[in-house]
């Protein structure tokens, strides 16, 4: 009996655990599609909250942006098309790992046509005052 009452309580515990990680798990995607489509819109007001102040970003190309770069760049850019798809999220305590596919077309920036497709990588971490925000990005071009 003490060993059923006992596998029913880890069981229990392992279902409590399961449904607070696919709590995180959407929220972290629904904030990644925030982010994309707010990236259409060329609205980094929307974005700026979601990434922390120490951000980091690893470009395609090899470039390297923080925070502010970013939010320069998506300010300036113009998207016909800017989706992602295929996103799927681990949650392990304080950090969540986001990955997924990028397709975009318009003109970034500098004004340069852009008609890509990426896979990427956000990595999240859970801020002191209990939201979450996104700390890294990378992407590398893809072909879909």
């Amino acid at each position: 009996m003490k060993k059923v009452v006992v596998c029913l309580a880890m069981a229990l515990m392992a279902m409590a655990v399961q449904a607070q990680t696919g709590g995180i798990d959407k929220a972290i995607a629904g904030m990644e599609q925030q982010w994309a489509t707010a990236s259409k819109a060329s609205n980094p007001d929307a974005i700026g909250p979601m990434l922390a102040k120490d951000f980091v970003g690893l470009n395609s190309d090899a470039t390297t942006a923080d925070r502010s770069k970013v939010l320069d760049n998506i300010k300036k850019s113009k998207w016909e098309i800017n989706e992602i798809s295929d996103v799927k999220v681990t949650a392990t305590g304080n950090t969540a790992i986001a990955t997924g596919a990028w397709r975009g077309k318009g003109t970034d920036q500098d004004g340069k046509s852009i008609d890509a497709h990426e896979r990427w990588v956000d990595t999240w971490t859970k801020m002191p005052d209990g939201k979450w925000q996104c700390i890294a990005s990378a992407s590398a071009p893809a072909k879909m």
